[in-house]
């Protein structure tokens, strides 16, 4: 796992901010420690009060930190507001260094060979940070690992349309698994249906492309066939973590051991998946569920697939 941590300010009801651990590559290395996955991410991680929490965080729910980076740098801010429905909104408060910046040879101990390397967010669209993680993920994939990414799009953080939308298709060209919510795919491709963006991240040379749809579910291609998954419904608190959540689920139930996957295989993947979102949009800020939070192995989930 490779990407920044962020704090998020979440605005209570009476207007008072709880600060919580966020950041896209932390919760979901997060998510897949509890769900029994042996995990490392390679972070900055700041030095500040709100960066050694988030360190804390991480080693209290065994990520593996043995090649995380010191970083002087304050800790980004998540300013987090929530609607109605409890889905959240974001605005960031960086340092013109920015604590998820990447610095030469700092990524070199993640490529290490087989498993799954997956990163995203923030810290795949700012160069030259940007551009040294882009050769990371080529080196990488280049030694047989598996390559996830999430663009977790950030509006105002990650340049034009235009100039994410090279980015996100540079990086899917390098990625085996592609996971992007439904609002990424409408900022990036505003004029293209999910379906034929899932289409053209495969013609890209993913071998899984997963858009999430919220209260909908997900849709996902992979080969040649198509894929629905339905989402439970539950009682939702807020959203936040919960895409990230979703992609833990992904990959604890991808097997590491090839590119390329059965359409049971991909099915079971989705059905666990959206279970793991599910219950994380029941509780506050990014708090994934333990593996014995969900009902039983990754396949035990009741879903549907389509064509």
């Amino acid at each position: 796992m490779i990407g920044e941590a962020v704090v998020d300010l979440v605005q209570e009801p009476d207007g008072r901010y709880t600060a919580h651990p966020g950041g896209s590559p932390l919760n979901v290395a997060v998510g897949l420690a509890r769900l029994g996955v042996p995990t490392a991410l390679l972070a900055r991680f700041s030095t500040t009060r709100l960066g050694r929490r988030l360190r804390a965080h991480a080693e209290t729910n065994g990520v593996d930190l043995r090649h995380a980076i010191d970083a002087d740098e304050p800790a980004t801010l998540a300013i987090t507001s929530l609607a109605d429905n409890g889905v959240a909104t974001y605005d960031f408060y960086v340092d013109g260094t920015a604590d998820w910046q990447w610095h030469g040879d700092e990524l070199a101990p993640a490529l290490t060979g087989p498993g799954i390397l997956h990163t995203g967010s923030l810290a795949a669209f700012v160069s030259p940070g940007a551009d040294h993680l882009t050769a990371a993920l080529s080196t990488a994939r280049h030694r047989g690992t598996i390559v996830s990414i999430d663009p977790n799009i950030r509006p105002g953080l990650v340049g034009t349309p235009a100039a994410a939308r090279d980015r996100v298709d540079q990086l899917v060209r390098l990625a085996h698994v592609v996971k992007a919510s439904e609002e990424d795919v409408a900022w990036l491709y505003p004029d293209r249906a999910v379906e034929d963006v899932l289409r053209h991240w495969q013609d890209l040379g993913a071998a899984l492309a997963v858009v999430t749809l919220g209260a909908g579910g997900a849709v996902a291609v992979s080969d040649t066939r198509s894929f629905r998954q339905s989402a439970p419904v539950v009682d939702v608190v807020d959203t936040i973590g919960a895409g990230d959540a979703f992609t833990a689920g992904l990959l604890a139930a991808l097997s590491p051991s090839a590119p390329r996957w059965s359409d049971d295989d991909v099915a079971t993947a989705l059905r666990y998946a959206v279970a793991v979102a599910a219950v994380t949009c029941t509780r506050s800020g990014a708090d994934p569920p333990y593996r014995h939070d969900l009902p039983g192995r990754p396949g035990a989930v009741a879903g549907k697939r389509q064509r």
